[in-house]
């Protein structure tokens, strides 16, 4: 290699690369952009985790909001959407509320420094199918004296505000904020008085990644379309000084674009949605962007979209600088299942068989953990195509095949059979095998089905359609090379019915999704298992850890020791039960120097906890009782010599933890 281009390399890594993260900060919303919920911090030990106490309580401004509004709105304003997970950066903490206001606190009293509002929900409810929420914010700076906060909103902007002043950024966009509708082909701003079929809107309720002075960000296109024409998801990406766009990258390919003879028929030109509702990953040395993509329109009838559609529930990685297409795998051809990849990557470096391998992982709402070299795109380990049973539904053509990775194994149960029903005692399990006779049921990648009068009601889906894993995603470990999957073992129950031409123009729609005129007249219920009991046997959720040096679950235990409801039903009377699982937070994994920390969501006195994992062999290192029950992921942070770990609850509060002096 010639002088000349060490020279250059050097240059642009040192202008470009993946800096270190001081000690103590927390500047992006998985720590990093390699999306690892790491943290180096050790004060917070296995020995003294049990002494942790409640520092401050911070209540998000959305409370007062709530309070006082007099507008009816759809939904009502809820203090629910409290899920972000606050950075730590220069002193400062950041967060965004559920309804998009953003604040910044001081990281050691909890006291509020600013609060700005852009009233994001005065233009109507947010696309996505939750409500009103939002995971976060992003952080940058020019490493001297210009400092900005970046939010995607739920009224389809991207803003920028001053992070000393909390008022907007005028040079970027148009004063503070750059409309994300514009490059959307029929996207509309959403308005009240619009009949549903006709909110084609653009929300955001994820941070975006800022990668080498670039901010990229997603959308969140609503699951429940009842046309067959919806607007793509693509992405778009800013310049972080300006706000002007940069790029975007058609996440549906337009004609003659590649993967565009993947949509049969054209329906390239009209189908929607294949978007990045979650969080994105970046490597800064690279320049690369990692894109984890959701399904199409329709979720569960694709016979208006033949093809294998991509770049539907694909991982794709593009360049940060144009956009342009460096890599790709789809996980799900011709999907209809919702099984969308519903996570950012975990970056990670690992040795596989003495060779050094720059990795990234991705897991699956279908339980599947996918390892490639994330400069390539090559498969660590081999993925294989495999078949999969054909779909009875009329108009449907599912994919003959599937890919199966052959490494790492599913971190959770995949598919249905008879070993998978509840099995507490005999006479427990015959019940549920009766039960289990009124639908269908299979392994994974099993269809969706019609209601059948006499036969059976619908196909049980397990993962179900929220995993798996869902958006807490994975956390990594890059001294070892480990990887944490938290997941449940939720089936669900789908049923397709006709679409009414009043109300849809597809064939077939999801039972239930569009009001009465979609309602089997039947209206079948999902299946509980015997006695009120789940018809899956435990555990109900459960913590996955990977050596992703070998491909192989170096441990695996469930998370909680379950429900009231359940260990305490009169048909389990006099059982010694193990651990059921169950109580798994919707937040990720904490990963630190000495433990790994994850919120549960019973168990303690005020309904949820925290708890540490020893993070070689998952034994439990102790447990910590919360004020409620955690919703977002936590994160750890110092100030003061002082090591902290903060957390979103339901109750719309964020606490923050420390030990007594």
């Amino acid at each position: 290699m010639s002088k000349i281009l060490t020279a250059a390399i050097f240059a642009v890594l040192t202008l470009y690369g993946q800096a270190p993260v001081p000690a103590g900060e927390w500047p992006s919303y998985g720590a990093t952009n390699h999306s690892q919920k790491y943290s180096s911090l050790d004060r917070i030990t296995a020995a003294n985790f049990k002494d942790l106490k409640v520092a401050w309580t911070w209540k998000s401004p959305d409370l007062e909001l709530v309070a006082s509004d007099t507008v009816k709105r759809r939904p009502p304003l809820t203090p629910y959407g409290l899920k972000a997970t606050p950075l730590v950066v220069k002193g400062m903490m950041y967060i965004s509320t559920g309804l998009h206001q953003i604040a910044a606190l001081d990281p050691v009293t909890g006291a509020t420094k600013w609060v700005y509002n852009p009233k994001a929900y005065e233009e109507g409810m947010q696309a996505d199918v939750m409500g009103w929420l939002s995971r976060g914010v992003a952080y940058w700076s020019d490493g001297k004296d210009d400092e900005r906060i970046f939010l995607g909103t739920l009224d389809g902007y991207i803003l920028c505000i001053d992070a000393k002043t909390g008022k907007p950024a005028l040079s970027f966009g148009d004063h503070g904020r750059t409309d994300l509708n514009t490059p959307i082909p029929r996207a509309t701003r959403n308005t009240l008085h619009l009949p549903m079929g006709e909110t084609h809107y653009v929300s955001v309720d994820s941070p975006p990644v800022i990668v080498r002075d670039t901010v990229i960000v997603g959308s969140s296109m609503s699951d429940r379309t009842p046309t067959k024409e919806w607007p793509p998801g693509y992405v778009e990406a800013f310049d972080v000084r300006t706000g002007k766009l940069k790029w975007v990258f058609h996440t549906v390919p337009q004609d003659g674009e590649f993967g565009a003879d993947t949509w049969k028929d054209h329906s390239n030109r009209y189908s929607g949605n294949v978007n990045v509702w979650s969080m994105m990953s970046g490597d800064d040395d690279l320049g690369m962007v990692y894109l984890p993509l959701t399904t199409p329109n329709s979720d569960y009838w694709g016979g208006a979209r033949k093809g294998n559609g991509l770049f539907a529930e694909s991982i794709v990685a593009v360049d940060v600088e144009t956009g342009k297409r460096l890599w790709h795998f789809q996980a799900v051809h011709h999907g209809i299942w919702d099984y969308d990849f519903p996570a950012a990557p975990t970056l990670l470096d690992i040795t596989v068989g003495g060779r050094k391998v720059k990795a990234l992982a991705q897991v699956s709402k279908q339980g599947f953990t996918y390892v490639f070299d994330r400069v390539t795109g090559k498969p660590v380990w081999p993925i294989v195509e495999r078949p999969v049973p054909p779909s009875s539904v009329p108009g449907e053509e599912t994919a003959p095949t599937q890919p199966f990775p052959t490494k790492p194994p599913p971190f959770d149960r995949q598919g249905v059979t008879a070993n998978d029903i509840i099995d507490f005692t005999p006479e427990l399990h015959q019940q549920g095998l009766d039960i289990l006779k009124n639908y269908r049921y299979g392994p994974l990648f099993t269809p969706q089905s019609l209601y059948e009068r006499g036969g059976t009601r619908g196909t049980i889906q397990l993962p179900g359609t929220t995993g798996g894993a869902n958006w807490s995603g994975s956390g990594g470990d890059p001294e070892t090379g480990f990887l944490y999957v938290p997941s449940k073992t939720s089936p669900t129950m789908m049923v397709l019915t006709p679409g009414k031409p009043s109300f849809s123009n597809l064939g077939y729609v999801r039972n239930g999704s569009f009001g009465p005129e979609s309602v089997h007249p039947d209206n079948p219920e999902p299946p509980l298992g015997p006695n009120g009991l789940p018809l899956i046997k435990p555990p109900y959720s459960r913590m996955t850890a990977y050596n992703l040096n070998t491909g192989e679950i170096a441990w695996q235990v469930p998370t909680g020791n379950g429900s009231s409801a359940i260990r305490n039903n009169p048909a389990l009377k006099g059982l010694d039960l193990p651990p059921l699982g169950g109580q798994g937070g919707q937040g990720g994994p904490l990963i630190t120097k000495t433990m790994l920390v994850y919120g549960l969501t019973g168990g303690g006195s005020g309904g949820g906890q925290l708890i540490a994992y020893d993070k070689k062999t998952g034994a439990t290192l102790g447990t910590v009782a919360l004020p409620g029950s955690p919703l977002g992921s936590p994160m750890t942070y110092m100030m003061g010599g002082k090591q902290y770990i903060a957390v979103t609850l339901q109750s719309g509060q964020l606490i923050a933890l420390s030990l007594p002096d």
